[in-house]
């Protein structure tokens, strides 16, 4: 059966799971999803820190249900996409830069690295947690390895703030 029947925007968890339809790319999905965190970043870029990381927590768990029902109904565990979690990915990342196109860029190189390279425990996170949560968890650890290592990056002044 062909999925493409499955998916239905008017379904609020498919039109947040697939990113506002971004997840429908024709290819690299999971790029085109991740770019949909870009409202999020921006509109909580003056918040206080604090804020930001109870506002990364509050779309990480909307997105483990939103993502756990979206795979059910399309019947495949983590379907290409589904990119709920590439948003809170790269929102997590985020968290805490002063926001430049050379932040945003870097940060979008590193989360995409440690997303599709998934080294160490971002791989386990992948091979062994299931569900809704499966499919966030591992995406949210790429966004804390990413986060540490934009930070780091700023801190030792490779990048202008």
């Amino acid at each position: 059966m062909n999925n493409n029947r499955k998916f239905n925007l008017k379904r609020p968890h498919q039109f947040f799971g697939l990113g506002f339809g971004t997840g429908l790319a024709p290819k690299a999905p999971g790029t085109f999803g991740t770019f949909a965190a870009l409202p999020f970043i921006f509109m909580t870029m003056y918040y206080p820190l604090w804020l930001q990381i109870v506002f990364a927590v509050v779309i990480s768990i909307f997105g483990i249900w939103a993502c756990g029902k979206t795979a059910d109904d399309l019947g495949v565990h983590d379907h290409p996409a589904i990119v709920w979690d590439e948003v809170a990915g790269y929102y997590i990342t985020m968290i805490g830069a002063a926001l430049s196109w050379q932040s945003l860029l870097v940060g979008f190189l590193l989360f995409r690295f440690f997303d599709i390279a998934k080294p160490g425990p971002i791989r386990m996170l992948d091979k062994r947690v299931h569900g809704g949560l499966g499919i966030m968890a591992d995406d949210i650890l790429a966004g804390i390895f990413s986060l540490i290592c934009l930070q780091a990056l700023i801190k030792v002044g490779l990048l202008p703030f």
